[in-house]
């Protein structure tokens, strides 16, 4: 997701666009994002922590969900909209369930890169995630079998938490006893 597939697109346009497609389609400042088709590994990696984040959150008032689920970000400090699809996504608010997408802010946020989507994870996305309010964000690399976990500040900038590269446990900041062996993840 590297490059914009479309630019100038309206809010409307943009869902326009989405019914007439089969791709994930993302939309960020006026500009539509296609999703590469992602990796076996990437798959593998994702399932992984899926699983590991479900375990965690089983019986506790937050859920898990994996791409392709639609979150439109809302705040009020931002009167535009955007939609993202996070490969992983914990939302402990449920006030913002519609019936195709989820409306607000997730607590945490999982991307997972692929050669082709780093600069739009590592860039882009930190850059909104951290200005919309992303309590944490994790960046997954598969090519390096690390994970790096950022968090917000109390000036509401990302701080560098837990990085981990191939061996290891990574831990959540915002939700305690939330651990991760890197050999579950990259096994």
């Amino acid at each position: 997701m590297s490059l914009p597939r479309f630019s100038n697109v309206s809010y409307e346009q943009y869902w326009a666009l989405r019914e007439q497609s089969d791709e994930w389609l993302e939309y960020i400042d006026g500009a539509v994002y296609m999703a590469p088709s992602p990796s076996i590994k990437h798959q593998l990696v994702s399932s992984n922590l899926h699983t590991e984040f479900g375990l965690y959150f089983r019986g506790k008032p937050c859920n898990v969900f994996a791409a392709p689920t639609d979150i439109e970000l809302a705040s009020d400090k931002f009167p535009d909209r955007k939609v993202v699809i996070p490969d992983l996504s914990v939302i402990c608010d449920s006030k913002g369930f519609t019936e195709t997408k989820y409306v607000g802010v997730p607590t945490l946020i999982v991307e997972i890169l692929s050669p082709s989507n780093q600069a739009h994870d590592l860039v882009t996305k930190f850059n909104l995630y951290m200005a919309y309010g992303v309590k944490e964000y994790w960046i997954v690399n598969p090519m390096k079998e690390a994970i790096t976990v950022y968090t917000l500040n109390e000036e509401g900038l990302y701080e560098q938490a837990d990085v981990k590269a191939g061996t290891g446990v990574v831990q959540s900041a915002c939700f305690p006893g939330l651990e991760v062996a890197l050999e579950d993840v990259f096994r």
